[in-house]
């Protein structure tokens, strides 16, 4: 039989990301963005990737050895030699898979895939979910042929890769990004305040410290009308309980939350961690979030993403030192005597939100997958 007529197999794109939820949720959007448009599509990551399988959908994972650069001449050496035999497991799924591009979201796990895709000539796009470029993508930048980025203003790109920088926002999956045109939850003078307060993939203990504590010392009338859902680590549970049951503070207490879309539908404030990934999904569905940043990043990137949001209006930076029970309290009460801060709040948040931002990066995976331009346009 001839050739004549017998089509080839799609083309296959190779996602490599770290296994942490601010990589892998933007990653699995681009996924379902990519296989919405015929793609065949496979995920690199680290062995901690395993635990979100499945993964949009049921691709491929890959597990690649890797590490990250710690402190300590030991660590470091521990991971050098990790990252080498990831570089070299990649250098032979990459021959195997034979993909048109390979996208990296960050992340030292990232590294070894889009580092031996481009030893192989191979495109690659790197995508920086913060507003300052990780070390990670800072390693593979210069080999890049695109550099996709979440905001607008990113510190750390050289000036010979500004040229190839795009402005996607950062990829949310669908059920948020169909938040972004729905309306934010009417809030009455004296009615309802929903909160819904997340402290990331591992939580965040500050929250349970300080949140009860805060609430707690609210007047009667104000306590009546909060229902607080609140993300809480198991050890943290059953004390945060008992303070909201004192208070007769209603209240949804879980260590994880697979519900992320409705929370946010259903809230009129966020209180949480400003990782990437938060940042993107609360600004996408327009709503008013009080930031307190992890302290303990050197470059301070959550700081930077939330101050990002807050120049437009649309949240509050408290630091976790300055994040105390008695701060917290004066600005709950001012929300509660002035919802309408909250809707203005809202729709500064909104202006910052990227919905299509999956579709955006999409456009350029494909514009390089087809051979349409080496340096496409979002």
């Amino acid at each position: 039989m001839s050739n004549e007529g017998i089509k080839s197999a799609p083309k296959l794109i190779l996602l490599s990301a770290g296994g942490t939820g601010g990589h892998m949720f933007p990653a699995d959007a681009l996924a379902q963005d990519l296989l919405s448009r015929g793609y065949r599509v496979a995920l690199a990551t680290d062995i901690r990737g395993k635990r979100f399988e499945p993964f949009a959908g049921g691709i491929p994972i890959h597990v690649l050895k890797s590490g990250t650069i710690g402190a300590g001449l030991f660590r470091k050496v521990k991971s050098v030699v990790s990252l080498g035999m990831g570089y070299f497991q990649a250098r032979k799924l990459l021959s195997d898979l034979k993909p048109a591009v390979v996208i990296g979201f960050g992340g030292y796990p990232s590294v070894p895939a889009v580092y031996a895709a481009q030893k192989m000539k191979i495109p690659t796009v790197i995508h920086e979910q913060n507003a300052i470029l990780g070390r990670a993508n800072v390693f593979l930048a210069p080999k890049a042929e695109k550099i996709a980025v979440a905001w607008a203003h990113v510190e750390g790109l050289e000036s010979s890769d500004e040229a190839r920088a795009v402005v996607t926002g950062n990829p949310v999956r669908p059920d948020i990004s169909g938040l972004y045109n729905k309306p934010f939850p009417t809030i009455e003078q004296d009615g309802t305040l929903r909160i819904f307060i997340t402290g990331g993939s591992q939580g965040a203990s500050v929250f349970s410290e300080v949140m009860p504590l805060a609430l707690a010392r609210l007047p009667a009338h104000h306590r009546t009308r909060l229902e607080i859902v609140q993300q809480c680590r198991d050890e943290d549970i059953e004390k945060v309980q008992r303070i909201y049951d004192d208070a007769h503070i209603k209240c949804d207490l879980r260590p994880f939350f697979k519900d992320m879309a409705l929370q946010l539908e259903k809230c009129h404030l966020v209180i949480a961690r400003s990782g990437a990934g938060t940042v993107s999904e609360v600004t996408t569905a327009g709503r008013p979030a009080i930031f307190v940043p992890y302290p303990h990043h050197a470059d301070q990137q959550q700081k930077r993403n939330a101050d990002a949001v807050a120049d437009a209006g649309g949240a509050w930076v408290m630091t976790q030192n300055g994040f105390t029970p008695e701060a917290l309290l004066a600005r709950l009460e001012t929300f509660l005597q002035n919802p309408e801060t909250l809707f203005r709040a809202a729709e500064n948040a909104r202006s910052c939100g990227r919905p299509d931002a999956a579709r955006k990066l999409g456009n350029i995976v494909m514009a390089m997958a087809s051979g349409w331009d080496k340096h496409p346009q979002g």
